[in-house]
């Protein structure tokens, strides 16, 4: 957290105390997932940001130029021509051949994550060259460790055509008022579901499929759909396998589903005048410490994992072994029991030049037991907008003014504002380096940031139902605290399709 104005160059975004003493252990190996499952042992390196890199960063679009082949002087009517007429039509063959073949494999694209009834920026720009969010190009037409061509799938028919699972992880939502969205390969978009049929068995068993331990409630909510899913009898199928394509609702109810009873605050009160957070007021907020010392921020948001940013896991940085996470406390000082980390995984369009997808989640050794000062963060529903001029806050044990050497012992939180991108993007301020996984919030005046030690962090707003949810990954930033160049965090909407494909993979 600061509040300064000072024009040195910011330090690295963490600090690590070294424990050469920390015994060795044993634990899986980092690992980079693509969205098809294909396991990459590499780890992004963090680069550390030149601040007038950052600010004349440029989108470049590399295009792929074909150039027709010369064309053969014609034979007229002199005798030799290579071959006469049947080679001529020969390498005519060759070519519609070859043509076709690559009509056929090489330019196609595939995207898993197609956009349905979407709304706000989510619509924008899928076409951006620079994420490849949208398509991605499969030159093999089959993934390294699926033997399974895209055109032979189905995407979300309740069926696992691939080894990792990976076509049926991006099939389940949360829109407005946390109503259940399913998508099918019956309809394709995504659809509420009805409540009839519904019990806590049935919504143990889909919050299971994402990743968590159970649910935690259900609802019949009122739905003006033209169209919705009717529930099969329940069987050990995924959810989008037990849901048929239907006119309407009984009664038009739809589900309403919480996995976890999150976002809630067990004090607000806060020290007058001060910054300092009372022991229960952030519980998701956790410490991520390096061989002993504090590296990076992270928010609990279900029993098993925790959400921070890639950066923090850079190739030195990166064994499950070395990390210690620490819940349910706001001083560095206070002894605790460690919680182990079992497996890092790092967005697999995670780029250390840019901080784009800046978005890792951990996956713990054991689950966390919630209580009054260890609760998760919401995670926000896939069109929830946090709109310019809102106050958030943000938390973290980082350095309380730019250049100092040392974080906070103390858990510290600050008020900050929600920044329009078309602003933060301006030339003054970040001069276009700021994606649509990205988001801005802070004061334009300087005085309220995050800083060191607080990467990984969250930016959490709070909802209309009282609850906070967690808006933004503390990312990146020129400075502390200074006039135009506020926070910059990554856009947990842009990216929670992501965390719950994610969490379902790695399911305890």
């Amino acid at each position: 957290m600061a509040d300064n104005d000072t024009k040195d160059l910011p330090p690295p975004y963490y600090s690590v105390a070294v424990d050469p003493q920390t015994p060795p252990m044993t634990y899986e190996e980092v690992i980079c997932q693509d969205r098809y499952g294909v396991t990459q042992k590499t780890v992004p390196y963090y680069v550390q940001k030149d601040p007038a890199q950052v600010q004349v960063s440029a989108v470049i679009v590399t295009q792929r130029v074909v150039v027709p082949p010369k064309r053969q002087e014609s034979c007229g009517r002199r005798g030799k021509c290579w071959g006469g007429w049947g080679s001529v039509l020969f390498v005519l063959l060759l070519i519609g051949l070859a043509i076709w073949l690559g009509v056929r494999y090489g330019s196609k694209s595939y995207s898993v994550h197609y956009e349905d009834n979407c709304k706000g920026e989510d619509c924008k720009e899928n076409d951006d060259p620079q994420t490849n969010d949208s398509h991605e190009t499969n030159d093999s037409h089959e993934t390294n460790d699926d033997h399974k061509t895209y055109d032979d799938m189905k995407l979300c028919d309740g069926i696992k055509d691939l080894q990792s699972a990976s076509d049926e992880t991006d099939c389940v939502r949360f829109g407005e008022g946390d109503v259940l969205q399913v998508r099918t390969a019956q309809d394709g978009r995504f659809l509420p579901v009805c409540y009839q049929g519904l019990d806590k068995s049935y919504a143990d068993q889909i919050c299971e499929q994402l990743g968590f331990r159970r649910s935690y409630a259900s609802s019949a909510v009122n739905s003006e759909m033209s169209k919705a899913l009717t529930l099969e009898s329940r069987s050990d199928k995924l959810i989008q396998g037990l849901v048929n394509v239907s006119q309407s609702c009984l009664n038009n109810k739809t589900v309403s589903l919480e996995c976890t009873d999150c976002g809630k605050q067990q004090s607000a009160s806060r020290i007058i005048g001060g910054t300092a957070s009372k022991l229960g007021q952030w519980p998701w907020q956790v410490s991520l410490r390096f061989n002993g010392g504090h590296a990076c921020g992270g928010s609990l948001i279900s029993p098993d994992f925790v959400v921070s940013a890639a950066h923090c896991f850079k190739s030195s940085m990166a064994s499950p072994g070395n990390w210690r996470v620490y819940v349910g406390t706001i001083s560095q000082n206070t002894p605790q029991t460690p919680l182990l980390v079992k497996k890092i995984i790092v967005n697999e369009n995670y780029n250390s030049n840019t901080n784009d997808y800046d978005i890792a989640l951990l996956k713990l050794t054991s689950p966390v037991a919630f209580s009054e000062t260890i609760q998760p963060v919401c995670l926000p529903r896939f069109d929830q907008i946090f709109s310019d001029g809102l106050e958030c806050r943000t938390s973290g044990f980082g350095t309380t003014q730019e250049a100092a050497a040392l974080g906070s012992t103390i858990l510290m939180d600050v008020a900050v504002t929600v920044i329009d991108t078309l602003e933060c993007n301006n030339s003054r301020v970040y001069g276009g380096a700021i994606t649509k996984n990205m988001m801005c919030a802070g004061d334009m005046n300087g005085g309220r940031d995050s800083c060191q030690g607080d990467s990984g962090g969250p930016l959490m707003c709070k909802g209309d139902n009282e609850r906070w949810y967690l808006a933004g990954i503390t990312s990146w930033g020129i400075g502390c605290g200074q006039r135009q160049k506020p926070g910059v965090y990554s856009r947990v909407t842009s990216l929670v399709p992501w965390i719950y494909s994610t969490m379902q993979q790695e399911k305890p």
